[in-house]
């Protein structure tokens, strides 16, 4: 062991003589205190080595009385502290106290302490305390550290970091400030944040500040602030409150903004550019497939005017059968693209799905062959359901008919009901759909099944996987429209080799009425002479109307849109039923009607439209007395009509 001072003559060996402990020295030093401070207490010799010294040198740096007065002070000093206390010792030597003296004594284990010395001579004696302040040594060498840290960092982030107060007014920035915005931080310190936020965003940075200042942390606060050229740039803040002092940490997120906003851009584009290629394809579909109806149209009436115009009527019947076929493929595609637009006119009113899949039984098996099997499960408890009987009924034949089809040599067809609840989880997952009670119909087939890449198009407008000529592409879309213009919901499940599901939701009814089926007749009764009047803007369909009219024994009156027809309302003249369209100009039919009822008070009402924006649903459209008639109608239908609201 290295020593500044010579050693003691002779080996002290064991505590012997003069160095071993006595029991009574505590007694004159200090007393109990000698004995219970946590304090390092000793009596130094002017050789540096200690005549006493009490437990906590054991107890504080492992080292016995004994121990500590058989060694020099500077044996026990950690060597960079030596020649600095070995002044300190002889300044005390001087006769000199010292009030605050620190150094390192090493530890029995070989580690050091920091101590605080006090010491003052009394004869030829120096008694000394040390504290030991080790604890306090590490916390402000942590503390150091962390203050270079946070100074390096306060230097050398790329954000913008900003002491202000309550009031407003910036307190610190650092030099990130000039680099982002331009401004050297003491063109900033002092002066309000209103002066340097962007003009549109001071009120809602104002109330940022309050919130930020009531000790509720901002997260992701975003707004724009000025540069010194007159641009802005986003800046994305983060706040704590410590006093009356806002401390916030922003980013820079204007190319972040810039790019999400070109990206927005190129996502409309693109969504305008899906559009326009979802319209061409839509058009192109409509074009192909009415000029071929149109061709038996026009050609088959081209025949029967020269069969007319040669007097041989004998093949007229033919052709005009084949022109009429031809118009309702025409009407039924027109209903289809309704359906898919999701505009056609529904009459939608509590129904029993059970009951209506049951009366599509004997059609679906004449529909679906003998190769296959067709099987129905129903549920026994089954909610009513709110959808337009006949459209459920021709989307449940149109998927029977797909599922055929996808079953080329025959398989399984199954419908099964069910009552279900779709959560809020789920409607958050679905666009379009709304949380609640609906009944489902599942249409079920063993085909052969479609890959993801189908599914994800099956719903799109003239779609198809079948070959030119045998399908329009319309089924599916009509369906789905259907279902979504009905408020409810279709699913697609299907796998390749295995077959598909196609699930429709429709929406539990709240109501407890069963609508009852209407047995058409089968020929139009006739009138009594009742008086009807007719309002219809396009003066075929007009004289058409009056045509079957005057056929079927009624009288009639016309007006080709409301302002001519309003004065045959307010006059004295009989009418008994008011025909009209609803998609007039000026005043529609369905503000004609409340027109009409102010000056003839129950006034039966029947309306027909092709497509009508309001009249899409019959639900709040129709009041008691009223009725509706889609275009394009058979002429016998309008007779019947006709005849059963008369006679309501």
């Amino acid at each position: 062991m290295d020593t500044d001072f010579p050693a003691a003559e002779g080996d002290p060996g064991e505590p012997t003589g003069d160095l071993a402990p006595r029991e009574d020295e505590s007694a004159g030093v200090g007393g109990r205190f000698w004995q219970i401070s946590p304090d390092l207490l000793g009596v130094l010799k002017a050789d540096g080595y200690f005549e006493r010294a009490n437990p906590a040198w054991q107890t504080v740096v492992g080292w016995s009385e004994y121990e500590v007065r058989k060694q020099s002070i500077f044996e026990l000093l950690h060597p960079d502290d030596r020649e600095r206390t070995r002044s300190g010792f002889e300044h005390l030597k001087q006769g000199n106290p010292i009030l605050r003296f620190e150094n390192r004594y090493r530890r029995k284990d070989g580690g050091y302490n920091w101590f605080a010395w006090a010491a003052a001579p009394l004869g030829d004696a120096y008694y000394c305390s040390g504290r030991d302040i080790t604890y306090e040594k590490e916390q402000a060498a942590e503390l150091a550290a962390r203050t270079i840290e946070r100074d390096r960092v306060w230097q050398n982030t790329r954000d913008l970091l900003v002491v202000i107060g309550a009031d407003g007014i910036f307190r610190s920035v650092n030099p990130a400030w000039t680099d982002i915005l331009g401004y050297a931080s003491e063109e900033i310190i002092g002066r309000s944040f209103l002066d340097f936020v962007w003009p549109d965003d001071a009120e809602l940075t104002q109330r940022g500040l309050d919130t930020a200042a009531s000790k509720r942390d901002l997260t992701i606060f975003e707004n724009r602030y000025r540069h010194k050229d007159g641009t802005h740039r986003w800046i994305s803040w983060h706040t704590s409150v410590e006093g009356d002092l806002v401390y916030a940490n922003g980013r820079d997120i204007t190319v972040a903004k810039e790019q999400a906003a070109a990206l927005a851009q190129t996502e409309d584009l693109l969504r305008q550019s899906q559009k326009m290629e979802a319209l061409g394809q839509l058009t192109g579909g409509i074009a192909h497939d009415f000029n071929n109806l149109l061709t038996g149209i026009i050609g088959s009436l081209g025949i029967v005017r020269r069969r007319m115009a040669t007097d041989l009527p004998e093949d007229i019947s033919r052709f005009m059968d084949a022109a009429a076929a031809a118009a309702q493929r025409a009407a039924a595609l027109t209903h289809r693209l309704l359906a898919f637009a999701r505009r056609q006119s529904l009459d939608t009113v509590p129904n029993d799905v059970n009951q209506l899949v049951i009366g599509l039984e004997e059609l679906l098996h004449r529909t679906l062959g003998e190769q296959v099997e067709l099987a129905t499960i129903l549920a026994g408890d089954l909610w009513l359901a709110m959808a337009d009987a006949n459209q459920f009924e021709n989307a449940i034949l149109n998927l029977a008919i797909n599922a055929r089809d996808a079953m080329p040599d025959g398989g399984r067809l199954s419908i099964a009901t069910e009552n279900v609840h779709l959560d809020q989880n789920y409607a958050d997952r679905n666009d379009e759909v709304e949380a609640g009670d609906y009944v489902a119909v599942s249409v079920s087939d063993t085909g052969v099944g479609m890959p993801p890449h189908v599914v994800a198009r099956a719903f799109d407008p003239f779609f198809t996987t079948k070959p030119t000529g045998t399908g329009t592409g319309l089924g599916l879309s009509m369906i789905y429209g259907f279902a979504k213009q009905s408020r409810g919901h279709l699913r697609i499940f299907s796998e390749v080799g295995k077959g598909t599901t196609i699930k429709l939701y429709l929406a539990r009814a709240t109501l407890d009425a069963i609508v009852a089926v209407d047995v058409a007749e089968s020929e139009a009764p006739r009138g009594r002479g009742e008086v009807v009047l007719v309002v219809e803007d396009d003066t075929t369909v007009r004289h058409l109307i009056i045509e079957v009219l005057r056929e079927l024994g009624y009288q009639h009156l016309e007006a080709s849109e409301a302002r001519t027809a309003l004065p045959i309302l307010q006059s004295q003249r009989r009418i008994d039923l008011l025909v009209t369209d609803v998609g007039l100009p000026h005043v529609n039919g369905r503000q004609l009607a409340e027109l009409a009822r102010e000056a003839r008070p129950g006034l039966k009402v029947l309306f027909v439209t092709g497509y009508a924006e309001n009249a899409t649903m019959r639900g709040g459209f129709l009041s008691p007395g009223m009725d509706m008639l889609v275009k394009p109608f058979a002429l016998d239908a309008l007779g019947a009509k006709i005849r059963e609201m008369l006679t309501r």
